[in-house]
């Protein structure tokens, strides 16, 4: 009987192992199925929810990610958040609990075995309206503010509604009704999970996260607007020396070096979909000098911004030609 009760905690683990497996196997085939065997980001009769097919490795992708929720069927990929590497794979979700701009790239993909993954972005309210409605902000640390990413072990609790949620691009006039509550479902296992208190901390009313969420919306808000660090300390009711060390707790940068990410993501944006030149692009996301934003771009991106946006309009063309 001792024998029997010392591996039971064993074969349960080992048996919701084999039961990911399957149902990991089973989303793979899914998002392959709905993305058409088709590269690319995709978006689904489900608000909010975006599958993704790559069949190569990748450049580093930047982006800014707003509150989301990532899971990997197949591959695997890194992120960057300034300085700090966040590698997840199919063992893995990944949690973004901040608007953040970040660099992703999908390190594990082949024709033969291609990356299929999903995303699925949340509307703060809604987390914050599920944090405190199941009083799950009691669970952060008091006035914490740490990091606004991170992973987590990928389970079955997690896994079901994830399946449920695709299955029901099969009947989109179920859509409307059905997928509010799954995300819902959702939403509760990853606050529910060891590190979700990081997901509920923007709800805790007059906390340092809260503020400091407060303090990111503005600066991507007016991110064009020359940056007073005094000015947004007292619009968020923090000192300065408090907004930047709880701002690098959250973020892993200060507000000047968000607010240059966010320019130079903006203005490569606006280069390739607009079709302006780099002096155009810079002066309208608030540089005054055109070398210094060169130089900065240049540093950020690996190379000047004439020659990163031919490069990136290249291989746009090569994927539509593909």
């Amino acid at each position: 009987m001792l024998t029997s009760l010392q591996k039971a905690p064993q074969d349960d683990r080992s048996s919701d192992q084999l039961q990911v497996t399957v149902m990991r196997a089973e989303l793979a085939a899914l998002i392959d199925r709905l993305t058409g065997g088709a590269d690319g980001v995709h978006p689904t009769a489900v608000p909010r929810l975006s599958l993704a097919r790559i069949s190569q490795m990748q450049h580093p992708v930047h982006a800014v990610y707003d509150p989301a929720f990532c899971v990997l069927a197949q591959g695997s990929k890194r992120v960057l958040l300034a300085d700090e590497v966040y590698i997840y794979d199919t063992s893995q979700y990944l949690v973004v609990a901040q608007n953040l701009p970040v660099s992703g790239q999908v390190i594990d993909a082949s024709p033969e075995a291609p990356y299929l993954g999903l995303k699925l972005s949340f509307d703060v309210k809604d987390i914050a309206a599920a944090a405190l409605e199941f009083r799950f902000g009691e669970a952060a640390p008091a006035r914490a503010s740490s990091r606004g990413i991170y992973t987590g072990e990928l389970s079955t609790a997690v896994l079901d509604p994830v399946l449920r949620l695709v299955k029901l691009l099969a009947s989109p006039e179920d859509v409307p009704a059905l997928a509010p509550l799954i995300v819902r479902e959702i939403l509760y296992r990853l606050l529910k999970s060891p590190d979700g208190w990081r997901l509920a901390q923007m709800a805790i009313v007059d906390s340092h996260s809260q503020r400091i969420t407060q303090a990111i919306s503005v600066l991507s808000r007016r991110f064009q607007e020359p940056l007073r660090v005094e000015a947004l300390a007292g619009e968020v009711h923090m000192s300065v020396s408090s907004l930047h060390h709880h701002f690098k707790a959250v973020t892993a940068m200060s507000p000047l070096q968000f607010q240059k990410q966010l320019r130079l993501q903006e203005a490569r944006r606006i280069m390739i979909s607009e079709h302006v030149d780099a002096a155009t692009a810079g002066h309208r996301v608030g540089y005054e000098s055109q070398s210094q934003f060169n130089r900065e771009y240049s540093r950020f991106f690996g190379s000047p911004p004439a020659r990163d946006v031919k490069r990136l309009r290249e291989l746009q063309l090569g994927r539509v030609s593909g």
